[in-house]
């Protein structure tokens, strides 16, 4: 690891690599682990009917957030650079910074998520959001402009 890392970019890859284990973790141990993060009842029993709805979205979830985790160590500097790492850095900024602002109007297309879910799960985008923007910000000359 280069000791010059970007230490936000560096603590937003763990944040992505624990949340992808989490939702590993959901596949894994089933019905109670969704319930405990909040995925709604209707995860929850999809899982424990053993229907693969619930194992496709949650493994989808977890490969996307171990690519933003890459590109968080590649943006860093802690691994070599990834293809077009300034616009994904870019785009990970904003969805999870959108994610965390948009709570509002998604909560009605998920009824069965509790306000508990949304406040927390918001909370935890617009850190990671932070963290990625901040970090992207602080490294930007750094990034390499045939990869934008």
């Amino acid at each position: 690891m280069n000791s010059g890392s970007n230490k936000y970019l560096l603590i937003a890859a763990l944040c992505c690599v624990l949340a992808a284990l989490a939702h590993i973790g959901c596949i894994v141990f089933g019905a109670d682990w969704y319930r405990f993060f909040g995925a709604g009842e209707q995860m929850a029993h999809m899982a424990e009917q053993g229907l693969w709805y619930p194992t496709i979205v949650t493994s989808i979830i977890a490969v996307i957030l171990f690519i933003w985790a890459c590109y968080g160590l590649s943006g860093s500097g802690a691994i070599k650079p990834l293809p077009l790492t300034r616009l994904a850095l870019v785009l990970i900024s904003g969805i999870f910074l959108l994610r965390g602002v948009a709570f509002v109007g998604l909560m009605p297309m998920f009824p069965e998520n509790s306000f508990t879910f949304w406040l927390v799960s918001s909370g935890i985008c617009l850190f990671l959001g932070g963290l990625f923007a901040f970090g992207t910000v602080q490294q930007w000359s750094k990034l390499s402009h045939k990869n934008i």
